[in-house]
């Protein structure tokens, strides 16, 4: 048989946090942002679940390609633009509204030669400070794409950095506001936390919001609030099975450098999962996994293949006992279980964000339809 490991996407849970996108920011349309492979779900794995979108939002052509060749006819937007003046031709060719924050942008679809104009997503650097024109800078860029035969439609678009934060978003909004008082054209502001947390606005909801991982179920405002907070669902578990059990007895050490050391005898259980499979490395004693849906901690360091939990609160787990990384767990007493990943992250001094793209190509995935067990 092969090796215990898989991640399992729910559909019906990205189905279901699609839908929370559109309650959180009413009349607003939809960005499925699907960068990163769909956050390391797998753009071909999500697909079904997020269709029901207004767009797909991503950074990479060939990830465009893969949407076009899933039948996805609708709007597809390149949220970093493009990376050279021939990118322009995949763009014509596909069908891809892109952004543009910078002024070589603007100079290869001066040169750009197009059957059909390009829509183009014009970036303010409202104080992110990584892509777009500055606000003195703002206007003469959407004059110049504005005398371009090149260019059909132009939108206006901005990233908030504090918007699952204390200083939020007001700063920013402020100058976005500014800048683009009387300049025509559809806005895109929110991303997951600003959808979340002030899409009631509608000056801050814009045309288009830009919800990337709040679709897979998890929160850019963790531990101030958690998944069930927001109404979001875990769209990836990842599960195992314990192939090793050991007795310790009180000085015997588990692991690579003897990081744990038992003070009392106790059962230990190996999981198939390691750093080679995308769980972080320096997971600290005590992080969090589920055995049969009872929560344990991880008893010393990861290693490559496997790791190890203390089976203390599990007294009838045996190999083969079911393990839940993060997800969804087995029920216990008729009552689901789960482990978010955002707790796993928080343990392991990362983000929800990074686990979710960090799994490895030798992790086995299988795709649930709501039909599904």
């Amino acid at each position: 048989m092969p090796r215990p490991l898989e991640a399992l996407i729910h559909l019906d849970a990205l189905h279901h946090n699609l839908q929370r996108a559109r309650d959180s920011a009413p009349d607003a349309q939809v960005w499925a942002v699907v960068k990163a492979n769909a956050y390391g779900h797998g753009i071909e794995r999500v697909f079904e679940g997020l269709r029901s979108a207004d767009g797909f939002a991503l950074l990479d052509i060939a990830e465009a390609e893969r949407l076009r060749k899933l039948d996805w006819r609708g709007p597809i937007l390149l949220l970093e633009g493009t990376f050279e003046a021939r990118d322009l031709e995949w763009c014509s060719r596909l069908n891809l509204w892109h952004a543009v924050h910078h002024e070589a942008q603007i100079d290869w679809l001066a040169q750009h030669k197009t059957e059909w104009p390009h829509r183009v997503f014009l970036k303010m650097n409202t104080g992110m400070n990584r892509l777009g024109f500055t606000p003195d800078a703002f206007r003469n860029a959407w004059v110049r794409l504005s005398a371009l035969t090149q260019v059909d439609e132009i939108s206006l678009m901005t990233h908030f950095s504090d918007a699952d934060a204390p200083r939020g978003i007001a700063h920013q909004l402020a100058i976005f506001e500014a800048t683009c008082a009387d300049l025509p054209g559809e806005r895109s502001l929110c991303n997951s936390a600003a959808t979340l947390r002030h899409a009631e606005s509608p000056k801050v909801r814009g045309d288009w919001v830009r919800p990337g991982l709040m679709l897979y179920g998890a929160v850019p405002d963790y531990p101030e609030h958690r998944a069930a907070d927001w109404g979001l669902r875990p769209a990836m578990t990842l599960r195992s099975r314990l192939i090793g059990i050991q007795h310790l007895q009180p000085g015997d050490t588990i692991g690579y450098g003897s990081r744990f050391t038992a003070t009392a005898p106790m059962r230990i259980g190996v999981v198939a999962c390691g750093y080679a499979d995308g769980y972080p490395r320096h997971a600290p004693d005590g992080t969090p996994v589920l055995v049969e849906g009872v929560r344990v901690p991880i008893a010393g360091r990861v290693s490559m293949d496997m790791l190890s939990v203390d089976l203390t609160d599990v007294p009838h787990a045996s190999l083969g006992s079911e393990v839940t990384l993060w997800g969804q767990g087995p029920a216990v007493a008729g009552q689901p279980t789960l482990l978010s990943i955002d707790e796993v992250a928080e343990h392991c001094g990362t983000i929800g964000y990074e686990l979710m793209c960090a799994l490895s190509m030798r992790v086995h995935f299988e795709v649930l339809h709501p039909h599904d067990a």
